[in-house]
């Protein structure tokens, strides 16, 4: 069995957010929606995100843990999970994160050691305006648009290039 957060069809795309559900049975806002019975202990809820995951998409041998052979796909975190109370694992964040051993992310400290962010996909993405997930001040620091800007104004739905008036080139269904 694996785990994972469905991407943002119908939730946060955010690792910790799903892990702290696994782990406390609640919402993000608090409502419990298990019993303990059918709550996992974080390395349990972690092992399905990594190497569970690994074996459902068929690359167990690839990647979903840090051993000799696989891909160094790996993150520093601003807290530890085994250790932090579990109403804190959803504000966890990666200030380091590698891709086949290669930076792909850094903050703090580890800020010179990134690549630029990419630009934002769509272009009427809203965090463009307000941010996202690891990048509260993307909006501020990547952003060309300006304040004013306006989905009608030919970057969102109503002027979109690839899905005409529906604006969509996210290929997301």
């Amino acid at each position: 069995m694996g785990a994972g957060t469905d991407a943002t069809r119908v939730a946060s795309y955010n690792p910790w957010v799903a892990l702290y559900w696994l782990v406390s049975g609640k919402t993000v806002g608090g409502a419990t929606l298990y019993p303990e019975s059918g709550r996992l202990d974080r390395m349990e809820a972690l092992r399905l995100y990594t190497v569970g995951s690994a074996w459902f998409s068929g690359e167990e041998e690839k990647k979903g843990a840090i051993v000799p052979g696989q891909l160094a796909d790996l993150a520093v975190l601003s807290a530890d999970y085994f250790a932090v109370p579990e109403e804190d694992i959803k504000g966890i964040e990666s200030v380091l994160t590698l891709v086949g051993g290669k930076v792909v992310y850094g903050m703090e400290e580890f800020r010179d050691l990134a690549p630029p962010l990419p630009p934002a996909s769509p272009s009427w993405s809203p965090v463009l305006k307000y941010g996202g997930y690891g990048a509260p001040g993307y909006a501020l620091e990547r952003s060309s648009r300006p304040a004013s800007y306006s989905l009608a104004a030919g970057g969102g739905p109503a002027g979109g290039a690839l899905w005409g008036p529906l604006g969509c080139d996210c290929l997301a269904f």
